[in-house]
This record gives C-alpha cells, structure tokens and sequence, in this order.
C-alpha cells in the first residue's frame, strides 16, 4: 500500500492527476484512489505495486511538479532532522561571511565543489575557515542580520510538525552564530553546529572539535530516534549538499531539498520545485492544519 504525492502549488490540474494515474497503470502499480490534499496545489494517489517503479513513471513527467512515494501508512513523521545552509535559510552563511572579508568568490567555489561531494567537508571547511583568519567577530552579527533569509515554508513545516508533537533538531555543517538563532526563529527543540574560534576580536581562522559534518547529522537523528522510542520509518531528513546523505539515507523519508545532484541522486525523495511547505503536503497535511 503506497501513495503518490503530487505537489505543485497552485499549479496542479485534474489532467495531470489523470495522466498521472495512467503513468501509474501502465507502469503495473495498479492505483485505486485519488484524493486531493488541497485542491490546485496537492493531491495523493494510492496504488498497491512496486513503489520504484512508481517514482520512475512520475518525477520529471510534469513540468514543476514535484512527487514524493511512500508507503501510505506513517505519513506523518514525528522525528525531523534538518540541514540550515541552503536547506532551513536561502543562503551559505560562510560564504556570506567571506564576502565581507573580500572571498566570497574564493571561498564559495570551495563549498559548492563540498556540497557536491567533491572535497572532503572537514577538510574543506578547515580551509575557508583559516582564509576568514583575522576578521572581526562582529562582522557574523552584521551577516546574520543582513544576509541570512529564512526559506519559505520553513516556520509553517517545523511549527506544524511540533504541533502534533514531533521533535525537531537543526544539524548545521556551519556556525553557531548563525544556527542557534535561525534555530530558534524557526522553532526548532535545539541546534547543532561548528564553534568559529575567536581570539579577542577577530577570528582565529579555525573551527573547535569535534567538527560537525555527515556522520555528526547521522548520529543526532539515531539518537533521536532512539531516546524517542521512534521506528525509522517515523523519521525526516531534508538536505540539499554531500554532507546531509548520511542523514538522509537512513531517515523513514529522506528528502533533497533544491539539491546538488549527488544527494538528488541517492535520497527517497526530491523537492526541486516547491518551497518547504511541499514536505507538509508529502505527509498528507492541508493548508488548513498548518502552523503559522
């Protein structure tokens, strides 16, 4: 028993439910039902057979919509497990910092090639850090206020999960500075991030250990799910770079967010087109029953 979301706000017609129901027949998933999550925006199709085959025939087949496949039980989770940079926030905060010493375009070529699982993450963030060597501390709360933007859909996904009691944890292979505020904006129960290390005023160009990377993010949603006494399957994990795959494999739905293709590739499930909230209709939610 599997269902079939497709999420496109405003954007999603009868015709493409149709269509999508004869994706669905002809690649022998055999779908029963359909039921629309809120009209124009999100709708589900259960279907009964060979769930693989299923997110084969629907993603790409329509323009800017986005399909997540399931099983139909366990929809909602009550564990989720984020990454900030790109993923909770529109921005990569160190790349942000780095532009107010001058690097951005130095220092942003470095986390992209990360991201995309080309460079060693400790290693890569060891090295921007020691090029922010000597900036002035102040300079973080001057990016945080003016460069870092919360991602749409963010507020209304985590506020709406905790409302029906879910935990939610933000694991960030960035700051401190910057995730335990964004954290606690959005309503995430805590934050996880690297410690920049400060001499006096300015920055001493390196990171405090243990560096928070993929196996720091795999570890907090296993001990998560554990203290919780949760099943994998009641688990979210929504990333978008090389360092949120631990995660995300191993979460009951793991989703790449706007994602590099190395983690588009691997995850349960992609959202390329819709904002956030397309992880509230992925766990069968209304606009009606979410948070503000």
């Amino acid at each position: 028993m599997f269902t079939a979301t497709l999420i496109a706000a405003g954007r999603l017609t009868p015709n493409i439910m149709a269509e999508a129901h004869d994706r669905l027949a002809a690649a022998g998933c055999a779908p029963t039902t359909m039921a629309w999550i809120d009209d124009g925006d999100a709708a589900d199709w259960q279907f009964e057979l060979a769930p693989a085959d299923a997110r084969a025939a629907l993603e790409g087949a329509f323009e800017r919509v986005d399909v997540v496949v399931q099983p139909r039980e366990g929809r909602r989770k009550m564990l989720l497990v984020a990454d900030m940079d790109s993923t909770m926030i529109t921005v990569e905060c160190i790349d942000e910092l780095a532009d107010y010493a001058g690097l951005k375009p130095r220092i942003a070529a470095i986390t992209e090639a990360a991201m995309r699982g080309e460079l060693d993450f400790e290693g890569a963030l060891d090295a921007r850090v020691a090029l922010l060597k000597g900036l002035d501390s102040g300079v973080i709360d001057t990016c945080r206020a003016e460069r870092v933007r919360i991602m749409p859909g963010a507020r209304q996904l985590v506020r709406t999960m905790r409302g029906w009691g879910a935990s939610a944890v933000l694991v960030s292979g960035g700051f401190t500075r910057f995730a335990e505020p964004v954290a606690a904006e959005i309503g995430f129960d805590r934050a996880i991030a690297n410690v920049l290390e400060i001499e006096g005023n300015a920055l001493s160009g390196t990171v405090a250990r243990p560096i928070v990377g993929a196996q720091t993010k795999r570890a907090t949603l296993l001990e998560y799910r554990e203290n919780l006494g949760l099943a994998a399957t009641a688990t979210l994990a929504v990333g978008d770079g090389a360092n949120d795959l631990a995660m995300i494999e191993i979460a009951g739905l793991g989703v790449a967010y706007h994602a590099k293709p190395i983690v588009a590739a691997a995850a349960a499930a992609r959202i390329a087109h819709g904002d956030l909230t397309a992880l509230l209709w992925a766990q069968g939610v209304p606009r009606a029953e979410w948070g503000a």
